[in-house]
């Protein structure tokens, strides 16, 4: 006689298997992997399943925009327009933005915390121009480097007409007109390194065998 309960057996058996096999799909294996609680320890979102919420968020300052622009060009109200000079998202700058140490030699960020050296250490390769910040002792402190290219970045207020004489008018004393080294070398090609040129205040690649400036930069707190 057919038993209409027993036809669900086999499928029921099978699904747990497949379920098995894929790592699960409820319960507690899969309230598990939610939970983010696995061991790695990595900052990307990677297999260790823990969500990039977990490692803390990070508070982006402002770009230091004011201004709008209209459709023609030309300077506007910056009202209701969405722009960045109109919403100005962020963590509101300092004021000062940067003070001058004791020594005359150094300057903080008091942004983002970072120390840096007012005047550049010269016109090097990017191997001197590391070798040089790395081993640099100024204003009692020996662990200067070069700064990747988010810190240089760091330095640019997108509010002003010329990067280089609002970073002069801030304290800093070194060849505005230069492009810096930053120690991030450009994926996919070993040979070159991200600069930034600092009149515009924009990133761009160069020969690591080719010469820049360079302007070391510490944790200072």
């Amino acid at each position: 006689m057919f038993n209409p309960k027993r036809r669900w057996v086999l499928p029921a058996f099978l699904i747990g298997l497949l379920l098995a096999a894929c790592g699960g799909g409820g319960g507690e294996a899969g309230s598990e992997a939610g939970s983010g609680s696995g061991s790695g320890s990595g900052s990307g979102s990677g297999s260790a399943g823990v969500p990039a919420a977990s490692a803390g968020l990070i508070a982006l300052p402002v770009t230091g925009q004011t201004t709008c622009i209209d459709a023609t060009g030309a300077a506007s109200a910056c009202a209701n327009t969405r722009q960045d000079g109109d919403r100005r998202a962020g963590v509101a700058w300092p004021n000062p933005r940067f003070t001058v140490d004791g020594t005359g030699n150094c300057i903080t960020d008091n942004l983002t915390g970072l120390m840096w050296a007012r005047q550049d250490g010269g016109f090097r390769t990017w191997q001197l121009g590391l070798d040089f910040a790395n081993s640099l002792d100024l204003c009692g402190f020996s662990d200067w480097r070069m700064p990747n290219r988010k810190e240089l970045l760091s330095l640019v207020n997108y509010g002003a007409a010329n990067i280089g004489i609002d970073l002069l008018s801030n304290g800093f004393t070194f060849q505005v007109e230069s492009v810096l080294w930053s120690s991030s070398s450009v994926a996919g090609s070993a040979a070159e390194a991200w600069t930034l040129i600092v009149l515009p205040g924009v990133l761009s690649q160069g020969p690591k065998s080719g010469g820049n400036y360079v302007l070391p930069v510490r944790a200072g707190r």
